[in-house]
């Protein structure tokens, strides 16, 4: 199969097949508006390659997730967080030394710039902080320039990731008022985060493993999930030169939309929605059930995997111990495993793959760990800035590659003249 047959007003077009690795089939229709004049139509992209890319593959029908060929699973088990960073990034695993030199640049440069710290302080305390996590990334362009080079690109790829959880952490005893907790150099990537959220300047403070080992794997799992719609905005940002900095911005900004990586955050709304009704959670499982009902149980099912999530399958359990090692006594939370159980159980359910996602999980474990729930989407972040890193390195490093210029169909106004309008 080389090629496939597009006949159009009468003439016959040849368009390339491209075929991926993992066997997908592409059509290549690059030239088509040269060719033809024609261009084609796929609102929100869902059917359209914007790129080759090695990164990340998904087979949303078999629940597969892969990281530059390593399964989700695999990682989640044996890997922390800073060696899936360097994966993403750099294309492989790293080897002792490299692990080493990797997180202890991670650890140098997590401090910011003191004057950073004034552009905390002019935020009000009700600043959301997907906010302050964009503005800060984007002014980091001010204090570190880039000159263009491949070492310039690599120390400022370090910069980002250590003090990307420096910033979110800051956002947070920001909105509460409390004092800066200032990173550590002894404590890992996550337990450094959950010590500037939680610590209070001259008390002590012990990182529970099992939060430390919780963040870990979320953040392993929410590193990349292919041409997203926050992926795809780095990548359109970058695609005109645009600076790592700004670019990552511009992630950011993308994902905090509720359709995206608010998601979590809906599903404890939900939740909490429920317990105000009287905590009358099977009311609501027979509303997702009725057609005529405009309720849909926020966090069960998958746009991509059509079968489950497999982040979902490493999460369960993740969420069953945190739980129980925290002893965590939350009616919410409660909530939530009722939904969970009858989810699994009910055939309505089953017979249509509705089953608790990624989102789910992540929701119920954020909220055991303590964390507001407008940090929800902060933390989704955090993870998957790696993967943004990733996309804008390949992105730019194509010989091949060209600024981002989608084409549209129009249907406004034809032609027509002017009428001047006399002012008196």
């Amino acid at each position: 199969m080389d090629s496939a047959k597009l006949i159009l007003q009468g003439k016959e077009y040849e368009l390339p097949i491209i075929v991926g690795s993992e066997g997908e089939i592409g059509i290549d229709i690059s030239k088509l508006r040269a060719q033809s004049g024609a261009i084609t139509l796929d609102p929100g992209y869902g059917n359209t390659g914007s790129c080759l890319s090695s990164i990340t593959f998904i087979d949303g029908e078999k629940g597969i997730l892969q990281y530059r060929g390593y399964p989700i699973e695999e990682l989640a088990r044996g890997a922390r967080f800073v060696e899936v960073c360097h994966l993403l990034i750099y294309g492989h695993l790293p080897s002792e030394n490299e692990l080493t030199q990797f997180r202890d640049q991670l650890i140098h440069h997590s401090m910011i710039h003191e004057d950073m710290k004034k552009l905390f302080e002019g935020y009000p305390p009700t600043v959301h902080p997907m906010a302050v996590l964009s503005s800060m990334i984007s002014s980091m362009s001010a204090y570190y320039p880039n000159s263009g080079n491949g070492e310039d690109v690599d120390l400022n790829i370090i910069r980002l990731l250590a003090k990307a959880k420096t910033f979110a952490a800051f956002s947070y005893k920001k909105s509460i008022g409390q004092p800066y907790v200032y990173p550590r150099n002894d404590l890992s990537y996550p337990g450094d985060f959950i010590h500037m959220m939680f610590a209070v300047p001259a008390e002590p403070y012990e990182v529970p493993p099992v939060l430390e080992d919780a963040l870990n794997l979320l953040l392993i799992l929410h590193a990349d999930h292919e041409q997203n719609c926050s992926t795809s905005t780095v990548r359109m940002v970058g695609s005109s030169q645009a600076n790592l900095f700004a670019s990552m911005a511009g992630g950011v900004n993308a994902l905090w939309g509720a359709l995206h990586g608010g998601a979590n955050q809906k599903v404890i709304q939900m939740l909490q929605m429920i317990y105000d009704d009287n905590e009358d959670y099977k009311k609501y499982i027979e509303l997702a059930k009725d057609k005529s009902s405009d309720f849909k149980l926020m966090g069960f099912g998958h746009r991509v995997y059509k079968n489950f999530d497999p982040r979902a399958l490493i999460l369960k359990e993740s969420s069953d111990k945190v739980l129980e090692q925290l002893g965590v006594d939350d009616p919410l939370l409660e909530i939530g495993r009722n939904l969970e159980r009858i989810a699994l159980e009910d055939e309505y359910f089953i017979e249509r793959k509705l089953y608790p996602n990624v989102d789910f999980y992540s929701g119920i474990i954020y909220r055991a760990m303590g964390l507001p729930t407008n940090m929800f989407t902060v933390m989704f972040a955090l993870g998957r800035l790696p993967g943004w890193i990733a996309h804008w390195k390949e992105m730019s490093e194509d010989p091949h590659g060209r600024i981002y210029r989608p084409r549209q169909i129009y249907t406004g106004e034809t032609k027509r003249s002017l009428k001047p309008i006399h002012m008196r």
